[in-house]
């Protein structure tokens, strides 16, 4: 049965994976909510953020430490990581939702108990610097999580629409960039490029260029052998994105890949107003175009107002040609 709005979402044949799955949403769930990374400026932000899952139908439960403050973080290592751990030990806590990212994510992995994320499967949602909670997961042996909103995001119609089938309906999505209603001859906005021509299978495994880079020869990242790679990122001049993608090559993540979605970059120019002689699209095809593999960029997530949710462990397949993409299992049960 076809879910969302317009073309943008779709269903899809599921098939079956490997990877735990958490509990789909039911209406009335408690929903834990952390702050891994970034504090927030004001106890408002998180009455906000309370009020957005109040109106999906859900009860928000913070944890201890949430509006806990560190110097730019959102608490001491040992209590963010604390109240992770928490959040999947309480069985009243059907999901995570981290509040908001920045950055601080990585600094509490070696306190988590790893043991008691792959005890109790369940997913957690955000996106940005929460990438790093979604590889170590991965990498532990944890549930599907979710690439998407954080919870302190605008939270728009179409970013909901992508959401809440995956999360309490267990849908397979078809995912398609939007169409855009400007006055122009021909579409401008959300268009993806082909960067290699194709079809290919895996298991998606991604999310911010930035912090995934940041985990290479780290125990938190996963195998990306037959992975579907998909990456995004903001504030990035070209040369930056050109050294990260360079690192990841040489450290054998594109080694063994299916294929590469690259979503948005967003605001990716130098920020002292020089132009650089490559442009993104040329860094792209010099490091992806060669590996031989489905790859595209333009893809509809990241740092924007709306965005797809997509699952971080979940077998999916893209059309590199029509820059699609569709989900192949579910990923709660």
């Amino acid at each position: 049965m076809p879910v969302g709005v317009g073309s943008a979402f779709a269903a899809a044949s599921p098939t079956t994976g490997a990877r735990p799955k958490g509990p789909r949403l039911r209406p009335g769930d408690t929903i834990g909510l952390i702050e891994p990374a970034s504090r927030s400026d004001e106890a408002f932000d998180i009455t906000l953020v309370e009020e957005a899952i109040i109106a999906m139908g859900l009860k928000p439960m913070r944890g201890q430490h949430v509006l806990n403050e560190f110097g730019y973080l959102a608490g001491q290592d040992k209590d963010r990581a604390a109240d992770l751990t928490a959040m999947f030990a309480d069985k009243d806590v059907r999901a995570i939702f981290a509040v908001r990212g920045g950055w601080g994510s990585a600094r509490l992995l070696p306190f988590v108990d790893w043991d008691v994320v792959r005890a109790n499967p369940k997913f957690v949602l955000g996106y940005s610097d929460i990438t790093a909670l979604h590889m170590a997961i991965a990498a532990k042996g944890g549930a599907i999580t979710l690439h998407g909103p954080n919870a302190s995001s605008a939270w728009g119609k179409a970013s909901l629409e992508s959401f809440r089938p995956i999360a309490f309906d267990g849908a397979t999505l078809f995912y398609k960039n939007p169409v855009t209603n400007d006055d122009r001859l021909v579409q401008r906005r959300w268009r993806t490029q082909t960067l290699t021509p194709g079809k290919a299978q895996g298991h998606l495994l991604g999310g911010n260029l930035t912090v995934l880079t940041a985990l290479a020869g780290t125990p938190y990242l996963p195998s990306f052998d037959g992975a579907i790679l998909f990456l995004e990122d903001v504030d990035e001049a070209e040369y930056r994105i050109d050294r990260m993608l360079t690192q990841l090559g040489q450290a054998g993540v594109f080694k063994n890949l299916a294929g590469v979605v690259f979503g948005q970059c967003t605001s990716c120019v130098a920020s002292n107003g020089s132009t650089s002689p490559f442009t993104l699209s040329d860094i792209l095809r010099q490091h992806l175009a060669s590996l031989g593999v489905p790859a595209y960029q333009g893809a509809w997530f990241g740092h924007i107002s709306d965005q797809f949710t997509l699952p971080v462990g979940a077998r999916a397949e893209i059309d590199a040609d029509a820059g699609t993409l569709r989900l192949l299992e579910a990923a709660v049960v």
